[in-house]
């Protein structure tokens, strides 16, 4: 078995294949709890074992095969009038995402990326809400904002999540709605780029073999965790994984712990 992993995982150590399987395990109950948040869990981890550019490819790999049917299944709830100019804004603010992403060192790059996370947890957690129905203006810039960091570290979900979780007309049927009819419509645009960029590579397709099954389960029991679960506590639990995520990946701790 132990051969097997490591034949699948070509130069990362056996720590470092528990560390992704945790990841996507996690991931995976936050997206099927939420709608959103595999990047914001798997991103920072998964970046300490891969660095960045790799755990993007792996990521989309991951993803793929579940976001277009819950894309579908989600698409009757979602609102349109928000989703299309998000998607068209994020379509073209895609690509200078991923030219910073190959750009930036990895060091540099996972401080970013954690710092991001964390701030965006904050915000969402500070209770902060945005009156009205957001505008034209609004939803460009956000979508905006979304293609930006889904090419630099694929937590393109990041925005969308204060921008959707903190819509105070929005519920939390509503929200998920949304994010997965999104997301699904973005995995083709953005895997079209990524592709292109040569971030996807068949080492992706290899690592992602024995990942599918682990982000399947995790989606499985957060789907179902989902409808037992209060608004409160839905909020509350998406805030706190993501924020001890992107708390374990931070830089300052890889020498005390020797990472």
């Amino acid at each position: 078995m132990t051969a097997l992993l490591t034949s699948l995982f070509p130069g990362v150590s056996l720590d470092g294949i528990a560390v992704l399987i945790g990841a996507t395990l996690l991931g995976g109950l936050i997206r099927g709890f939420t709608g959103f948040g595999f990047a914001m869990v798997f991103m920072p981890l998964a970046s300490i074992v891969l660095g960045p550019v790799a755990a993007l490819g792996l990521i989309w790999v991951i993803d793929l095969p579940f976001a277009l049917p819950l894309a579908a299944r989600s698409a009757k709830r979602a609102e349109w009038s928000e989703v299309i100019p998000l998607l068209i804004a994020a379509t073209l603010t895609l690509p200078l995402g991923i030219a910073l992403l190959t750009w930036l060192d990895r060091e540099t790059m996972r401080w970013l990326l954690a710092l991001l996370v964390l701030a965006a947890v904050a915000l969402m957690a500070s209770g902060w809400r945005y009156h009205g129905k957001p505008g034209i203006p609004l939803s460009l810039g956000v979508g905006a904002a979304s293609g930006l960091c889904n090419g630099l570290a694929s937590i393109g979900g990041m925005p969308l999540a204060v921008f959707w979780l903190g819509a105070q007309r929005n519920d939390r049927h509503k929200t998920r709605a949304n994010m997965q009819t999104y997301f699904g419509l973005s995995t083709v645009v953005s895997g079209a780029v990524l592709w292109a960029k040569a971030i996807i590579t068949f080492t992706s397709l290899v690592m992602a073999l024995p990942l599918f099954a682990v982000y399947g389960v995790g989606l499985w029991f957060g789907t179902h965790a989902f409808g037992l679960a209060s608004e409160q506590t839905f909020r509350r639990i998406a805030y706190l994984t993501i924020f001890l995520s992107a708390l374990v990946s931070l830089p300052f701790w890889d020498g005390l712990i020797g990472r």
